[in-house]
């Protein structure tokens, strides 16, 4: 059986394809999130469209949209940390990093998706890139020569002391 790209481990149909197909909806916000990536990679952008909340689809460029998932590379799908999108809530947050290839070149996209329940089916409202943290430069202090005197407070010289 075909292995779900969502990275779940679960076969394909038992896993995205039932949420993608509509056989039953997704139970929570990780799951849509996971059906919707599953989506692009198995070209089902139509499921995108569709699970995009009504307020949240201007603009959306359907043929575009179909283009680009055709003509990617799909690598995977982590799912980072997620906020809420149970069950029995009514809004949700997953936070996740894609990777694909796209004209061979790797691309990674880091968002943090909202997710709002309504009538019992999740949809997808809105995004937001996660950039990654700065690097912190490396602080060194200031540079002891051998014949300066040991920082340790011994009075004798850093070769002699600490620095042996």
């Amino acid at each position: 059986m075909e292995q779900c790209a969502c990275g779940t481990g679960l076969a394909y149909a038992e896993c995205c394809q039932p949420i993608i197909k509509g056989q039953r909806p997704a139970e929570t916000a990780e799951a849509l999130m996971r059906a919707r990536y599953a989506a692009y990679v198995n070209v089902e952008t139509d499921f995108i469209f569709e699970t995009t909340h009504a307020q949240h689809r201007e603009g959306y460029d359907h043929d575009g949209t179909r283009a680009w998932a055709a003509n990617s590379e799909w690598q995977g799908l982590e799912i980072v940390s997620t906020k809420d999108g149970g069950k029995d809530d009514k809004t949700g947050e997953v936070e996740f990093i894609a990777r694909w290839k796209e004209n061979g070149e790797e691309r990674v996209h880091h968002e943090r998706a909202l997710f709002k329940k309504e009538k019992s089916r999740w949809f997808f409202t809105d995004g937001t890139a996660v950039n990654p943290a700065p690097q912190q430069p490396i602080v060194r202090g200031p540079k002891i020569g051998r014949n300066d005197p040991c920082t340790c407070g011994s009075g004798q010289k850093y070769k002699k002391c600490c620095g042996k």
